[in-house]
């Protein structure tokens, strides 16, 4: 029996309305640099972003009475207001009745490999907090009649930790944490984008003093591109990962995050080769990832060439309508593309087939009003002719529905009301769809407080890589939230955010500006042709499918477009494209970071892992399909000596440096003592006063 939810909870789990933004503070001052007339702000403390994890971390400083604002190139354009899945997920420790624990939560965090067991630790025993806490503040979590969370599996995940609102998980969550910083007071700059963070001293001194941003509102006459100052001591990276660098994304548009703006200032980034590819909708539509009941209801997928031929492709690669079935239902819980999935007649299979479609020039379509075709010479598809799993699950579910459309209704009506609300009737038509980089689980190297290697810069969110290669699906959620808590204390215990500095930084200031100069009226490189270049480069170079000379010859190229970018500029026209010069500056920069870490993995004889499969024509593993071996997609098993450390990354001058260092430890059996361990608590050493980075 299908259970008809009512319009109004559709309408409220679907349509969230975000809260007015507060009237924002006006500059402190007006001072000439550099030629212009820039405004100056002064705050204790700059979140850089409007997410699920900078507004943690400004309601959290703000709560402990620190002086904190936001800036935001878009309030609520961002991933986390935007982006989503049919059930997306939190990641938070279960009940005991699975059998759960902080320890074994951690080990299944850290699975995947290159990833600190501190910060995998630190990620589970904050989960039931950072749970608990947005339930307070209002987060719709369901519920059992007894009170417990209702939950279920997700991607790597055994145990069943993951629990939903639905698809507008992370959307709800900046909606309650929006709220409650409105309520206490932080001050918004919207329409402000941070393009050069200000710092002086050298070495391990060196520390944050201020944030050069570009804002709509503080054009004029004399300072025609809105360059502002913002005055402080500390900032919070929380802008997001870098979603403009794949052509094949399912991030929202104009989602740039912050890895250039902290390699320019010689911020240590780490894990760049590890992000998440899977099946979604295109960005020039309504980008959404293709996870959990969408695939569960196993529509039929095939696709269309240039003269409108259907081709029911998956029957090249599996062997049996069972086993073609039963892997479209697994991408649910399966979702990310797996190197290792592609063997046995896994799932990953399907990601592959769909990317060799997409790659001969064929479009992909998912049909709700079909179940699949047979493969030719079997028995044509049955619900009673499933996997266990599969069925098990099915069967669970109550979804014994004729067709895939029906069983999409019966397990999750919002998913088929969300594309609707975006005039995709997934009811009447088939839906487009591709792989697409979906993650980036690298970014910028932090400590278990969220401290990066520049003192009063922390980081969170998708902006910190605090993942390693894989993780459990909404395991991100997770860390932004506990990571967000744990910045706002350690930067609240250290009293640096109180109040906002009162010295002069002109110094300093006009000389970031300064370096703004490779914005030109004219150049030959636009924001279209680096946007071209770059991602067309890490589409087709480093998506799921990498070899050596091909991540080489990117790397050569991206190399050469940031030597052009530093001697002949950016051009742009209207003010607003110079925001975008920067961007794609930045954006260049990541790439050439990423395909570095990439280059240097592969050459040290790295292999297949989590988001890519390394080819080799003398790989170990090697893909079998209906039709044959997939010879050209043999690829290197991963190292377990890669699986214990981490590629850093740094910029030092025009020069990208690589090197490694082992994963942090943590010892399980160690016990805390409450009269041993309470004065360190007292006493404020357990925030490790003495370093900044």
């Amino acid at each position: 029996m299908t259970i008809d939810v009512p319009q109004e909870i559709l309408d409220a789990l679907t349509d969230v309305d975000m809260p007015r933004l507060p009237t924002e503070p006006g500059p402190s001052d007006v001072v000439r640099l550099a030629g212009v007339e820039a405004p100056i702000y002064r705050a204790g403390c700059v979140v850089v972003g409007s997410g699920a994890a900078g507004l943690r971390a400004a309601v959290e400083m703000k709560r402990r009475g620190d002086d904190v604002v936001v800036v935001s190139q878009s309030a609520w354009g961002g991933t986390s207001a935007c982006s989503g899945s049919d059930k997306q997920t939190l990641h938070t420790a279960n009940t005991a009745d699975q059998g759960d624990n902080y320890n074994a939560m951690a080990r299944a965090i850290r699975s995947g490999g290159a990833m600190d067991e501190d910060t995998a630790y630190v990620e589970a025993v904050g989960s039931s907090r950072m749970m608990a806490s947005l339930q307070f503040l209002g987060l719709p979590l369901p519920q059992d009649p007894l009170g417990g969370t209702l939950r279920y599996q997700t991607d790597h995940d055994e145990v069943g930790r993951a629990t939903s609102c639905g698809p507008r998980t992370s959307r709800l969550m900046v909606k309650v944490l929006a709220e409650e910083a409105i309520r206490l007071g932080v001050p918004f700059y919207n329409q402000t984008t941070a393009v050069k963070i200000l710092t002086e001293g050298a070495g391990a001194d060196r520390h944050v003093v201020g944030i050069l941003a570009m804002r709509a509102t503080d054009r004029t006459e004399e300072n025609p591109l809105g360059i502002a100052l913002f005055v402080t001591g500390v900032i919070v990276l929380a802008a997001g990962g870098p979603g403009e660098l794949y052509r094949d994304s399912v991030y929202p548009n104009g989602c740039f995050g912050s890895l250039g703006l902290a390699l320019e200032a010689g911020v240590e980034l780490v894990n760049l080769t590890e992000s998440q590819f899977g099946i979604g909708t295109r960005r020039e539509g309504f980008p959404w990832n293709l996870s959990g009941t969408y695939v569960q209801a196993i529509p039929h997928i095939y696709s269309l060439d240039s003269d409108g031929a259907e081709r029911h492709f998956l029957a090249e690669y599996y062997r049996s309508t069972q086993e073609l079935a039963s892997n479209v239902f697994r991408k649910g819980y399966q979702w990310p593309f797996h190197a290792t999935r592609m063997l046995d007649f896994g799932s990953s299979l399907v990601d592959l087939a769909i990317s060799r479609e997409t790659a001969a020039g064929r479009r992909v379509f998912m049909d709700f009003n079909r179940n699949p075709l047979s493969v030719p010479g079997d028995l044509p598809f049955s619900l009673e002719r499933l996997d266990e799993d599969v069925r098990d699950y099915l069967g669970e579910a109550g979804a014994d529905q004729d067709m895939p459309i029906d069983r999409l209704k019966h397990m999750n009506p919002l998913a088929i009301e969300l594309y609707r609300r975006y005039k995709i009737d997934i009811a009447e038509e088939p839906l487009e769809f591709a792989v697409n980089n979906q993650h980036m689980n690298g970014g910028i190297m932090v400590d278990t407080w969220g401290r990066s290697s520049l003192g009063g810069c922390y980081a969170v969110g998708e902006a910190a890589g605090t993942h390693g290669v894989t993780r459990p699906g909404g395991a991100a959620l997770n860390a932004g939230q506990v990571f967000g808590t744990r910045a706002a204390e350690h930067i609240s215990a250290t009293c640096r955010a109180k109040r906002y500095p009162t010295g002069d930084i002109t110094g300093t200031a006009e000389a970031g500006i300064a370096d703004l100069a490779v914005l030109r009226t004219e150049s030959p490189l636009t924001v279209k042709s680096i946007r071209s270049q770059v991602q067309a480069r890490m589409s087709d170079k480093a998506g799921i499918l990498c070899d050596q000379e091909s991540v080489s010859g990117a790397l050569i190229e991206a190399r050469k477009l940031n030597a052009e970018i530093r001697a002949n500029g950016v051009a742009h026209g209207r003010a607003a494209e110079a925001v975008r010069g920067v961007q794609w500056r930045h954006m260049a920069l990541a790439s050439e970071a990423v395909l570095s870490a990439l280059d240097f993995f592969i050459r040290n004889g790295g292999g297949s892992r989590g988001a890519r499969a390394i080819c080799h024509a003398e790989g170990e593993s090697l893909p079998l399909a209906n039709s044959g071996p997939l010879q050209d997609y043999r690829f290197r098993k991963e190292r377990q000596a890669h699986r214990e450390q981490q590629i850093i990354v740094r910029l030092d001058g025009n020069e990208i440096t690589l090197s490694t260092r082992p994963n942090r430890s943590f010892d399980e059996s160690a016990r805390s003592f409450f009269e041993r361990d309470w004065p360190a608590w007292l006493t404020g050493r357990i925030y490790d006063r003495g370093t900044d980075g």
